[in-house]
């Protein structure tokens, strides 16, 4: 057993944010990958570099290294920001697996070798393939906003931005929801805490926060914006992950630290200020303002009272019809100014990022939607409209 020192969340200027976790020494960085046709610059080139040279030798096998206080493997944007995946290599021999970046779930799963329907063209475990994977006996099942995953428990070393956790519990799903994984996205890994783990595993972040395998106790996430962007590729660059530090030359001004807004659960931070074009809309402080702070979303959601507050500030603005209910519309040519605050400062939401789709040429679709979660989730789910 261990025990997790208190923990904050920290949020940088326009294009970044920190999750603050528990005390430890040795940092090391895990970037985001986005496969780019176009020309890179000469720092993405050395992120590509060194990210390279890491995933041979997790896939050849090295010799112990000593530890490192940084490192970087790329991360990827697909599909203009709907996921943010990076990698991480499973067993013995080790084997890559592409993994969407989730800190708004706590368990690690790939796909089954014996997947087969929704699982065609991605890279699939095979317990039988590594030397060191146990199987735990218990079954696996999983449900998101986006679809569920089913299997079972095994144990096996897995390895990510040049730490490894020995005996970390992990599902290996024989049962996938359609549209859960779009080709080469094999699997989820969960940043949050054990708590609210379906597997009731320690996440992988946690074993490493708790053993004192980073040189500061915390992650930071720098992710890219390709949303309406309509020279964008399905897969492009997609940013960092940072683990044990914070890369300085990716942000500007200075990193706010709030504390969480309960116990360990999900990265809970409490909503104390909404603003649409210079109103403020009245949320309670409590679980009303409870909000998730979620890598593995695409947008904003919260519930439908306080969504109605706010997009009735916005002039034109209307409740969407059909496959477009729980969302809003308004006129394109409408400037929309939007902000949101923890207990801190005010951070302000692009008019690129709130500006969801441009449905006609001059209705365009918000990215603030209704959603009225159950009682043991939080109100509102902050995703990657507000943290790109």
């Amino acid at each position: 057993m261990y025990t997790l020192l208190p923990l904050s969340l920290a949020l940088l200027s326009v294009l970044c944010f920190v999750i603050a976790s528990p005390s430890a020494p040795r940092g090391q960085n895990l970037s985001l990958k986005r496969r780019s046709p176009g020309l890179r610059t000469m720092e993405q080139w050395g992120k590509w570099a060194v990210a390279h040279r890491q995933k041979m030798a997790t896939k050849y096998g090295t010799a112990e290294p000593a530890k490192r206080s940084i490192g970087t493997t790329l991360i990827t944007n697909q599909n203009a920001d709907s996921s943010f995946f990076g990698s991480l290599a499973i067993g013995t021999p080790p084997t890559a697996y592409d993994v969407i970046l989730d800190t708004g779930s706590s368990d690690l799963w790939v796909a089954d070798a014996n997947c087969i329907i929704n699982c065609q063209g991605i890279a699939t475990f095979d317990p039988n393939t590594s030397s060191t994977f146990r199987p735990v006996g218990s079954n696996f099942n999983i449900s998101y906003g986006s679809g569920q995953a089913s299997g079972r428990l095994g144990s096996d070393i897995v390895q990510m931005g040049g730490f490894s956790v020995s005996n970390q519990t992990f599902a290996i799903c024989d049962n996938v929801s359609q549209g859960l994984l779009s080709n080469p996205v094999s699997g989820l890994l969960g940043l949050a805490f054990q708590t609210i783990a379906a597997s009731g595993a320690v996440p992988f972040w946690q074993t490493l926060a708790a053993s004192g395998a980073w040189d500061s106790p915390l992650m930071a996430f720098h992710l890219t914006r390709y949303l309406n962007d309509t020279t964008a590729q399905t897969l492009e660059y997609g940013g960092s992950l940072n683990m044990g530090f914070v890369n300085q030359s990716l942000y500007a001004g200075d990193i706010e630290y709030l504390d969480l807004a309960t116990t360990e659960s999900y990265w809970l931070l409490p909503l104390t200020t909404l603003t649409a074009n210079g109103q403020s809309i009245s949320i309670p402080s409590g679980s009303d303002s409870y909000a998730a702070i979620d890598t593995g979303t695409t947008l904003v959601g919260g519930p439908s009272r306080y969504l109605d507050a706010f997009y009735s500030q916005i002039p034109g603005a209307r409740p969407g019809t059909g496959n477009f209910q729980g969302y809003y519309t308004y006129p394109c040519d409408t400037t929309v100014n939007a902000t949101m605050s923890f207990g801190g400062r005010s951070w302000p939401i692009s008019e690129a990022d709130f500006r969801l789709s441009q449905l006609t040429q001059a209705l365009c679709l918000g990215a603030f939607f209704e959603l009225n979660t159950g009682a043991s989730a939080p109100s509102w789910i902050v995703g990657d409209t507000f943290l790109v």
